[in-house]
């Protein structure tokens, strides 16, 4: 074994007689899977190909995650309850986890990939003023605190 592996480093073809190519990272991976399909490079897409015939797992994940993203896309919240089934029964833990998670807060989930209106510039600045509350924990009175919200807006 220990001749094998010395003639292979210090040959300068690899083993496999073709170009070395490097692997990817889990994170190029994990863009590739969640970009959609015709934003892809023609590169990344055959890489994404040859990542998914070798792995089922990450097949699964990568089916899956793009069912959820046309799901929030095109609004289709009526669907969520099979992709909700799928997830549970794939045997992937994280993506269990997340369907379980959206099970918890079921009724806004739906709101939210059904419904054309967002609650997301009412949260932004709830974020907002909660940052300038936590700044200020503790120096101020709720007058100072009352102004200052009001002066950054």
């Amino acid at each position: 074994m220990r001749r094998l592996l010395q003639t292979w480093r210090t040959d300068p073809t690899p083993p496999s007689g073709g170009a070395a190519t490097t692997p990817a990272t889990p994170r190029q991976i994990t863009g590739w899977i969640t970009r959609p399909e015709h934003k892809l490079a023609d590169d990344d897409r055959a890489s994404l190909a040859r990542v998914l015939d070798r792995c089922a797992t990450l097949r699964t994940v990568h089916q899956l995650v793009g069912e959820f993203a046309g799901l929030a896309r095109e609004r289709r919240g009526h669907h969520i309850d099979a992709w909700i089934t799928q997830a549970q029964t794939s045997g992937i833990p994280p993506l269990r986890g997340f369907a379980d998670g959206l099970i918890k807060d079921y009724d806004a989930v739906r709101a939210g990939l059904t419904l054309a209106w967002s609650s997301g510039a009412v949260e932004g600045n709830v974020t907002r003023i909660k940052a300038l509350k936590r700044q200020m924990y503790g120096r101020a009175t709720f007058d100072h605190l009352r102004r200052r919200v009001l002066l950054s807006t």
